[in-house]
Parts: C-alpha cells; structure tokens; sequence
C-alpha cells in the first residue's frame, strides 16, 4: 500500500522535518526582509501572513530600495511543534517558539503544505504569553489533534464560518465574542470615529475564505479549540468638500493607487487565534492574539 497523506491518516510533518522547515524559514525570512524582497517571502509565506508582509516588504521597497541595512535577524529558538495526524491537504503544523523579538510573548507560526509537492509555507503568526496556551488534547504518541472544517467540529462555531461570524460581530455587534481590544472595543473606537466632524468613516469588513486563507485549528482538553483564521477590514474615509486626506506616511503611500483628493480607502488583512468553546457547553469566543497589516489603499 502507498502512503501518500491523500487518504490516510498520518502525521502532518516529522518532528525533524518540523526543525529543518523552520530554519529555511528564518534564513529566507531575514533576507527577505534586510533586503524588502517581497518574491523571496512569497516562497515561504502565505495566507494572511503572507498578504500583510508582501505588502510591507513591497512598500519598504519604493521608500528604501537600498534595503534595511541596519536590520537585525530574526533569531527563533526552544520551538515547540505541535503536529497533528490529517488525511488530505492541506496539512499544517504549529511551531511555538522564542522570539528575539520578544522577551515576555512566544511567537507562534502555522505552517501549510497544500500538496505532496508543495513547499511548507508560514500563513500565520501570532504572538503569546505563555499562560494565554490552553491545553492541548493528544494522542498516546504526543501528537495534537486537528479541528476538521467543514462541519462536525463539535464547536459552538465551525472553525471555517469563523470569519464571517467575526465580520458579522464587527458590523451589528451579534454572536458570541468576550469583550475585549479586538470585538467591544474595537466596535466602539469605530462609533467614536463616525461621530468627528468634517470626515465620514465608513467600515466595511469581509469574510477571508479559502483555499487562500485556509482556517486551522487544534482540539483543546476541554473539548474546545485554538483556531486560526483571517479576515478583511476596509476603512474609508470622505472629508468635507474642499479639504483633503492628510495622507503623510511614505510607506502607504506607497501602496496607494489613485488620488486622494476628497476620500481615501484603507484595505487591511487581519490574522487571528481564538479559543472557541464546545457546542455542548457554549460560551464566548475568546481573543489570543491578533496582527493585522495594510495591504491597500485607494485614494479618490
């Protein structure tokens, strides 16, 4: 019988190999970065994480085309893998690790294989303090266990209608989500913002959907989940008629087609981890961590 990952059910990645993908990825990643070389990240970037550093590494470009010559590497050590058994692609795995970046936070990468001979690639990154990780349930060799999508989670939200839940929450304040920086306070720094005078701001927010923006998840002990998912944010903002939007950054700028003459539209990607209880007990949905990056903007 041939093992191929396409229906049989085996470890996503060996821990060795799990090792081997994080140092090309650390390698490549600083310098991609120290020379803003937004091909290079697409070989080991994807997803949302992937859309928000492309975008950056694009717009560093224009500004700095000699690139960052004071960049410091990125060193990531004590990692973590946490690895589940899948059938079927794509797989992923979790690596947790210590940031030089960071002296309190772990940062947390997925990485995804969309095929047998596809490339492992980064499509999430979140950063975490050590007590923020629930328990993991495993199996009797150590490995965690993936949260299927497309129905059967057995989770008050399936991981794959995440997305649209939280844009959903966003616009109308419903479904279940703790308060918090990222769903309470965020709707009402958005209330604050509609009330300023001379400037209209309209928010409009999207659901990311696969297979770009795959969503990933990891059965807690309590029946739960960890899950990972992204999604988009715009934000457009209408001056009173004879003022202009003060768009002064050099790095948006850089992204920004048209003109902004009246009005200006910024286009973000967000990349989010949540806990998200059993369906059987309910509960809230629960914030980790949260990145989100300018990806766009369009002036008018």
């Amino acid at each position: 019988m041939t093992v191929n990952g396409e229906a049989a059910v085996i470890p996503a990645v060996s821990k060795g190999e799990a090792q081997k993908v994080l140092k090309e990825f650390t390698a490549k990643s600083n310098k991609a970065n120290r020379d803003y070389d937004a091909r290079l990240n697409t070989t080991i970037e994807t997803g949302a994480l992937g859309a928000i550093d492309q975008a950056g590494l694009i717009s560093r470009k224009k500004v700095s085309p000699e690139g960052a010559k004071d960049y410091e590497p990125l060193k990531l050590s004590d990692a973590r893998f946490l690895i589940p058994k899948q059938a079927g692609w794509p797989k992923f795995f979790v690596a947790d690790t210590r940031s030089n970046r960071s002296e309190s936070a772990r940062w947390v990468f997925v990485f995804q294989r969309d095929g047998a001979d596809a490339d492992w690639k980064a499509s999430y990154l979140s950063a975490m303090a050590p007590e923020e990780f629930p328990e993991f349930a495993t199996d009797k060799k150590g490995h965690v266990k993936a949260v299927p999508t497309g129905g059967g989670s057995r989770l008050s939200v399936e991981p794959d209608e995440l997305s649209k839940a939280y844009t959903r929450y966003l616009q109308d304040g419903s479904g279940d989500f703790a308060d918090g920086t990222h769903t309470s306070e965020r709707r009402a720094v958005r209330e604050r913002t509609q009330k300023r005078e001379g400037v209209r701001t309209e928010y409009a927010d999207q659901e990311a959907r696969p297979p770009q923006y795959a969503t990933f998840g990891l059965r807690t002990k309590d029946g739960g989940a960890m899950v990972f998912f992204a999604s988009h944010h715009h934000t457009k903002e209408t001056y009173a008629k004879g003022h202009q939007p003060p768009v002064k950054n050099p790095l948006v700028k850089a992204l920004m087609t048209g003109t902004p003459k009246q009005a200006v539209t910024y286009i973000r990607v967000s990349e989010q981890v949540v806990t998200v209880p059993p369906a059987k007990e309910g509960g809230d949905i629960t914030f980790l961590n949260q990145i989100d990056g300018l990806t766009s903007a369009k002036g008018e």
